[in-house]
Parts: C-alpha cells; sequence; structure tokens
C-alpha cells in the first residue's frame, strides 16, 4: 500500500544517560545491576537478551514506572522520578479505548495538553496520516486487525510528541507477515519524526533489521547473577536490511551467539 506521508516532524531532543542503575526487590532479588548506557538524540536502539535479564525492568526504570535501587536515568539532562510526557510507551497490549474511533483515541493527548487543545484534530490526523491509517479514522478498535490497532497505538503516543519512544515486545503477539509489515513501517516513522527510541525485543532479527545498535543483556535472578549489559553491538547504517544477505546474518550471528553463549562472563 502506498501511503502519502506529510513533511517530517522535526528532530527532538531526547539523549538518554543511563549510569550504574541496579534494581533490587524486597525479596532480596536483584533483578540488574551496574547497567551504563548513552543513547543519542535520534538513535533506534534495540534491548535483546533471554527472559529474567532484566530488559523490561530496564524500560520501565526508563519510563518512571519503577524507581532504581542504585544509580541513574536521565533524559536530555533531567532526571527521570516519575513518568513524564517525554517519554511515551507501547506496550504489546495496544491499550485502545473501545467506545472511541481511531481519531479519538489519537486525539486524546493533545486534548489533555491545554498548548495543543485547540489543535487536536490537526495533530492526530497528521500522526494518523504517518502511520498510514487515514482511511480508517473513522473506525472504532474492534473493526481493525491487530496489525492496525498496534498502528493507533504508535500514533497515540506520537501524537503526545515525546521526545522518547519506549516499546516493549510491541509486535510480539502478531503474526509473522504482520509483524514484518511493522517492522517496514516502525522504521519509516522512526526516519519520519527523529523520536529516540528504545525497543525492547526478543527476536534478534528484529533488533538487527530496525536498530542503529543492539544492547545484549544477559544473566537474570533465576540464573543467580543480576541482569547486565554483555554487549552493544553497532549495525552500520548503510547495512542493507535484506534478512536474507549475508551481511545481515553475519550480525543477526553474532549477536545470537553473544544471546546465547556464556552468561557466567
Amino acid at each position: 500500500m502506498t501511503t502519502t506521508l506529510t513533511p517530517p516532524v522535526a528532530t527532538k531532543a531526547g539523549g538518554i544517560s543511563i549510569s550504574k542503575l541496579s534494581k533490587r526487590y524486597g525479596t532480596g532479588m536483584t533483578a540488574m545491576a551496574d547497567v551504563e548506557l548513552e543513547v543519542e538524540s535520534g538513535e533506534f536502539i534495540a534491548v535483546v537478551g533471554a527472559s529474567g535479564c532484566g530488559k523490561s525492568t530496564l524500560l520501565r526504570i526508563i519510563a518512571g514506572f519503577e524507581t532504581p535501587t542504585e544509580g541513574s536515568v536521565a533524559v536530555d539532562g533531567g532526571a527521570v522520578t516519575k513518568p513524564g510526557p517525554s517519554r511515551g510507551v507501547v506496550f504489546q497490549d495496544y491499550g485502545l479505548f473501545p467506545w472511541l474511533s481511531v481519531r479519538e483515541n489519537v486525539m486524546c493527548g493533545p486534548k489533555q495538553r491545554k498548548s495543543a487543545r485547540a489543535n487536536a484534530g490537526t495533530i492526530a490526523d497528521r500522526f494518523i496520516d504517518v502511520v498510514g491509517l487515514g482511511r480508517v479514522a473513522g473506525k472504532y478498535p474492534h473493526e481493525l486487525s491487530g496489525g492496525m490497532q498496534q498502528r493507533v497505538a504508535i500514533a497515540r503516543v506520537l501524537a503526545n510528541e515525546p521526545s522518547v519512544l519506549l516499546m516493549d515486545e510491541p509486535f510480539g503477539a502478531l503474526d509473522a507477515l504482520t509483524r514484518s509489515s511493522l517492522q517496514v513501517e516502525l522504521s519509516r516513522i522512526h526516519k519520519t519524526t527523529g523520536t529516540t527510541v528504545i525497543f525492547v525485543t526478543h527476536s534478534i532479527e528484529e533488533a538487527v533489521f530496525l536498530a542503529d545498535r543492539v544492547v545484549v543483556m544477559t544473566g537474570g535472578a533465576s540464573r543467580g547473577i543480576p541482569g547486565h549489559v554483555k554487549e552493544i553491538v553497532s549495525v552500520p547504517r548503510e547495512l542493507e536490511r535484506d534478512v536474507n544477505s549475508p551481511a545481515f546474518n553475519e550480525i543477526k550471528k553474532q549477536i545470537s551467539d553473544l544471546v546465547h553463549g556464556d552468561d557466567a562472563s
């Protein structure tokens, strides 16, 4: 399907600094320890690793949903202590309001912002166009496929114009064909908006396809090792994002070896 794009939204700030981040729970379990990461404004970072290694915990702390036991997270130099409009979150569950149309769902954020209220419809239309759903703007969530609903969820977050987009396995519940299509859409949206993205996934192929860099986490409380960053793998921008190409699969294998290697290292 061919989509007519609106002019790119201006690139926003969105640099993230994570320093010596650790999270322990009251049970004594250490979910992760000493996580360090610097993310440049507009960068697309994927986070991969086995279940329990702290990927989602890291995302929730960046979002402000959880408080670290030690260390800090800053976005554009400001400490993250609670959820805020600078960080939009997209989960596997779309979380749409079933009684509202696509356009009304996307308008929710702008309508709550005093500065954007008068232009809420225009803002919603722009981001509905960005995700390629202009023809279904008047439909309700139950009338849409899972892939379309996830596009609406992304548009709703983008309409708040966050500087950082946090995504936790957003395509995990979708069939392979829809997932592949949305990966292409997300890559295009990222180029269009210039928003910084942190994307948690179990799929190494998905990570290599989308990201500028892939953060490989390892360990986990169930293994007796706090989750931590094992290595960060850069994906060259000139790399052809073709899952069948030798260069693509070489990077995929490198990351796979890190994920499935000796976690005690």
